[in-house]
């Protein structure tokens, strides 16, 4: 049940109209999870500071069980999610940064318990 978070400066109307769809979709092929267990936030207009600038940028946070927790599945996610957003966006990889979060079934509630599989 990957989380993933879309944080930019950008305002909404910079924005594809469908890009939560779009960013869940992407997000599902990259970390190989079925669509409908992904869940996605996309929130624009922040005011955001990246390396001490605030011309326009992005972070996005991606929080899943089992997919992003080693430095090689994070290097293979990151190359695939910034070339999504630097299209999407139109920001340049400078202006991007990717937080990625491993999560343990328990860490997650869902109807009332927490996930006891994956």
């Amino acid at each position: 049940m990957p989380f993933v978070e879309l944080d930019t400066s950008l305002p909404a109307e910079r924005l594809p109209k469908d890009l939560s769809q779009r960013l869940c979709a992407v997000a599902a092929a990259v970390l190989a999870k079925p669509e409908e267990r992904v869940n996605v936030t996309v929130r624009p207009a922040l005011s955001m500071v990246l390396s001490g600038s605030a011309a326009p940028c992005a972070q996005l946070v991606v929080a899943s069980i089992g997919v992003v927790g080693t430095a090689e599945q994070n290097r293979e996610h990151s190359a695939k999610f910034f070339e999504f957003l630097t299209k999407e966006l139109g920001l340049s990889q400078e202006r991007i940064t990717i937080r990625f979060y491993p999560l343990e079934p328990w860490q997650i509630g869902k109807m009332g318990t927490v996930m006891t599989f994956l």
